[in-house]
């Protein structure tokens, strides 16, 4: 029996399903929206809720404590700074599970998390800025 035990194991060790959770709550702060299986979405909505909580606590100590999950600086600094400020007058429910039909391949369920009042430019900003940056490169080589 399963008596008071929390959280899907999803068929993978704790330490892949814990490189794959912060690999995932990184995903999620730096692109406010991100596409992966339902039941993944639904034990990262429970991760991502308490990394915005411990964003909008702010001290030190949350600090580290988020930075020892995520182990990214850019998506602690974001966090931090930039979500905190936005979700300081909500009190939990910063994220959004949407059913996304099947997956082609296997026939899996999909979903997109997202955060609730998110900004819609974040997502793939990273990518842009790499490629405007490129093509800048390109355009001096030309020259």
């Amino acid at each position: 029996m399963r008596h008071r035990m929390s959280g899907r194991k999803l068929n993978r060790t704790s330490s892949h399903r814990k490189a794959m959770f912060s690999n995932m709550l990184v995903a999620l702060l730096t692109h406010e929206q991100i596409t992966t299986t339902l039941p993944k979405a639904k034990e990262l909505r429970k991760l991502a809720d308490k990394m915005v909580t411990l964003g909008k606590r702010g001290t030190l100590h949350a600090r580290r404590q988020a930075a020892s999950t995520l182990q990214d600086k850019d998506a602690v600094s974001k966090l931090f700074d930039s979500l905190a400020e936005r979700y300081k007058e909500r009190e939990g429910g910063y994220t959004r599970v949407l059913k996304a039909g099947n997956r082609y391949g296997d026939n899996a369920p999909m979903a997109v998390i997202e955060l609730v009042d998110r900004d819609p430019d974040a997502k793939g900003a990273a990518d842009k800025e790499r490629v405007e940056a490129e093509e800048a490169e390109m355009e001096v080589a030309e020259a």
